[in-house]
């Protein structure tokens, strides 16, 4: 061993990545790696610098040996006599490449074992000696494997985040309608003909046969089509409604996120200074550096168990749901004013009525004060005649006020202000429409709030299997890769990458019963939707058999009332007859009068209520909807 060597006994490595190296024979010239902590993304990619100690064989001892260790390519500069060169030696871990590294000295006349590797490998492994490598400065090729292990990582997990998730899969909670309804209604209703003995009737479709789209121009009135087309634009309610569907409709796009990584980059720098006295510093250590950085980095939580996808499954059944609400918002909203106009219309029947009665009874009291002055009728006569007339003035005025309230009404339900809106007077004339009824089997998909209690039994369902997620251990794919230099010239360069690779599992161990009770929460949650959605259905069928009932006895009704007012009628000619030929008093011509107002102003009434009944039970019915227009 030459003597200048024999002075320098200490280790050619400090430490490296935590482990001390040991001494051993012959190593004249000791490498010292100083730790350079550089953070990336949460993981800590630590960076060296080597120095060379003083020795008489080196013409500038002391002076920095390589810079950075990562990825940069050791090039020569002056006075390099004993150059290191690292070779990349791949190994994985976990899936995940980490690169190791050897290295070896060339031949020299000063170090009796030139060519001998210093450093084996570099992570974990005891440094040994080894044949000796050739003095030829080259990197050993990357191996190729660590791609296919890559790929292979990369399919596994895209594997298991296809399997079936958790929870269970949703069926529709069963309920048998009944083969057709109780009610015939009344003959305006068309009700499907009985089916033969052992066959039922099966639709094509929940729309088959029934109305469609606008409903009320079934009813073939110019007018009401304009108001009814008034609403969908003006409406706040259905526009804060619409609003709230847009807002669940937003909530499948946050859900759906979850399926891809998050990404994030930026730019950073900082200028620095470290102590001068720090541990293990030298006199020619730098002190002030700055710290250049572009970094990109990403997360992503593969859907293992399924959390995601039932997350999405709920916010769309939640969607879904909300746009059959926007729906039977919708079809309430034109049924009232449908309900408003025929009322409002009604009352300009009776309106019609009583300015009719008013004009008979003038001619009236103008008969009898001409009997009176020629000595046949008597002032009392006269005393009933003006009651009986401002009776029905007083009558007509109480019409009119009720008129006003409906057409406020009808102003209302378009969004404008009561002077901006005129309904001008129209009689009742119009004769009832013929409605369509259908199967009862077509009415749970045509009705949209039985389509909205359905949809949130799905969700309720779909949030089991997120409670059930719950049990199952987090994992987390992470990673993130860019340039870091003292020097913006050197900033975007190879030597200047780095980059790392993550992945972290947890499992919640012990939440004191949380995920147990959250779990039969949401069990508890579908039992109760889907008796909700059972009891909607129920009473979806009710309410079309009270409104088939009520046809049918408005129906009746009005053909009795119908005969009462041909029967006070004629009783009213003989009356006045009597009258004018003296058999009887005027008190008999007013007791048949009032006999037949009240009946005329009652057939009015229950042509009102027929018109009223015919909407309600088209609502009942579902109007024009079906669940074919629900998003998908």
């Amino acid at each position: 061993m030459p003597s200048s060597s024999q002075t320098l006994g200490a280790p050619s490595l400090r430490r490296l990545f935590g482990e001390r190296v040991g001494d051993h024979d012959a190593k004249p010239f000791p490498i010292i790696l100083n730790r350079v902590p550089h953070p990336f993304g949460g993981f800590m990619a630590k960076g060296w610098e080597t120095t060379t100690p003083n020795h008489s064989c080196h013409p500038q001892s002391g002076a920095p040996f390589f810079r950075r260790l990562f990825g940069e390519r050791v090039g020569d500069h002056d006075a390099k006599p004993f150059p290191i060169i690292l070779n990349r030696v791949p190994h994985s871990f976990a899936g995940f490449m980490a690169k190791g590294w050897e290295t070896t000295t060339p031949n020299h006349p000063c170090h009796p074992q030139s060519g001998a590797p210093s450093l084996r490998r570099l992570f974990g492994e005891r440094v040994g000696d080894h044949e000796p490598t050739p003095a030829v400065a080259e990197s050993r090729p990357r191996n190729s494997h660590k791609v296919v292990y890559s790929l292979a990582l990369l399919l596994t997990l895209s594997l298991l985040a296809g399997c079936k998730p958790v929870g269970p899969n949703y069926n529709r909670p069963g309920y048998t309608p009944p083969p057709l309804y109780k009610e015939t209604g009344a003959p305006t209703v068309l009700v499907p003909p009985p089916s033969p003995a052992g066959v039922s009737w099966q639709p094509a479709s929940p729309s088959d046969g029934m109305l469609r789209g606008k409903w009320w121009e079934v009813y073939r009135d110019p007018e009401l089509n304009k108001l009814e087309d008034l609403i969908a634009p003006q409406n706040q309610t259905l526009r804060a409604n619409f609003e709230t569907y847009l807002a669940a409709r937003d909530q499948v796009t946050v859900a759906r996120a979850a399926f891809y990584p998050t990404l994030s980059a930026g730019p950073g720098f900082s200028h620095n200074k470290t102590s001068s006295n720090r541990p293990l510093a030298t006199s020619t250590s730098t002190t002030n550096y700055n710290d250049m950085t572009i970094e990109a980095g990403g997360s992503w939580e593969p859907d293992f168990w399924g959390r995601v996808r039932r997350s999405v499954e709920a916010a769309r059944a939640n969607v879904q749901a909300s746009a059959a609400d926007l729906a039977n918002l919708d079809l309430i909203l034109h049924a009232e004013l449908a309900q408003d106009y025929f009322e409002l219309r009604g009352l300009d029947s009776q309106s019609r009525i009583l300015q009719s009665t008013v004009t008979d009874d003038e001619r009236q009291l103008d008969l009898t004060e001409r009997r009176l002055k020629g000595g046949v009728a008597t002032s009392v006569d006269v005393a009933q005649a003006q009651t009986q007339l401002e009776t029905v003035r007083a009558q007509l005025i109480d019409v009119n006020q009720g008129r006003a309230q409906y057409e406020h009404a009808i102003a209302t339900l378009t969004n404008l202000q009561a002077h901006e809106l005129t309904v001008g007077p129209a009689p009742l004339d119009l004769p009832l429409p013929n409605i369509p009824v259908g199967l009862p089997s077509q009415l749970i998909e045509r009705r949209p709030d039985v389509a909205a209690a359905e949809r949130r039994v799905a969700a309720a369902n779909a949030q089991i299997g997120v409670a059930i997620a719950a049990f199952y251990p987090n994992i987390t794919l992470s990673g993130g890769g860019g340039f870091e230099s003292t020097h913006i010239g050197t900033l975007i360069q190879g030597p200047s990458a780095l980059w790392s690779l993550g992945a972290q599992a947890s499992e919640l161990l012990f939440d004191a019963g949380q995920r147990h009770a959250l779990t039969n929460q949401a069990r508890h949650t579908y039992e109760s939707q889907a008796a909700t959605y059972k009891a909607t259905v129920l009473a979806a069928f009710n309410e079309v058999e009270d409104k088939l009932s009520d046809l049918r006895i408005l129906d009746q009704e009005s053909v009795t009332e119908q005969r009462a007012v041909d029967s006070a009628r004629h009783s009213l000619d003989i009356s006045n007859q009597r009258y004018k030929g003296g058999a009887t008093s005027y008190l008999e011509v007013l007791t048949a009068e009032t006999t037949l107002l009240t009946n005329q102003r009652t057939l009015t009434d229950l042509q009102s209520r027929q018109f009223a009944a015919s909407v309600q039970l088209i609502r009942a019915l579902g109007g024009g909807w079906d669940v074919s227009q629900l998003p998908k």
